[in-house]
């Protein structure tokens, strides 16, 4: 009998078989669902967690309105172009997920280099602008450009909960 052949995933997949947790921020105000053991910081108003070539990062902010489509592309985008190395093919458009609806902007860069082997990935962004009551979370999911992480990103985006 043959044995089944190995699994050759590209750098970057998030393992099918990987738990997630549900992460309360202290402020309050929203619960969403993060990859268990992934290393968290935080500063401000802004909570990451990474793991390995991927990272979401969560960022809260008073609003006076929701974010459009059309505020994105003219307020958001300019901003992530000189913040985000490399930065291409921005992409903004009104999503619905579980806790309503949402603004979707897609684009790529480069990640940081690697501390130890100064290593640059291509990256795939989806940064999801979630609004309510005068509060705006910014969900921002990242990993390299071919990597298949579809589901999870769901899971983490569908999870998204306003309390």
């Amino acid at each position: 009998m043959t044995p089944a052949p190995t699994e050759s995933n590209p750098p970057g997949d998030i393992p099918d078989n990987q738990a997630f947790v549900v992460y309360h921020p202290p402020a309050g105000g929203f619960t969403v669902k993060v990859p268990e053991g992934w290393a968290q910081s935080a500063q401000g108003g802004t909570t990451v967690f990474t793991d390995k070539l991927n990272r979401i990062e969560i960022a809260t902010a008073s609003a006076a309105t929701a974010p459009t489509v059309q505020s994105v592309n003219a307020q958001t985008v300019p901003v992530l172009r000189q913040r985000v190395a490399n930065f291409a093919a921005p992409a903004a458009s009104q999503v619905a997920r579980h806790a309503g609806s949402a603004v979707l902007l897609t684009y790529q860069g480069d990640s940081p280099p690697d501390a130890v082997t100064n290593k640059v990935v291509r990256d795939g962004f989806e940064r999801y602008a979630f609004f309510r009551q005068g509060h705006e979370v910014d969900l921002t999911l990242s990993g390299p450009v071919h990597a298949d992480n579809v589901d999870p990103w769901r899971l983490v985006t569908d999870s998204f909960t306003w309390q």
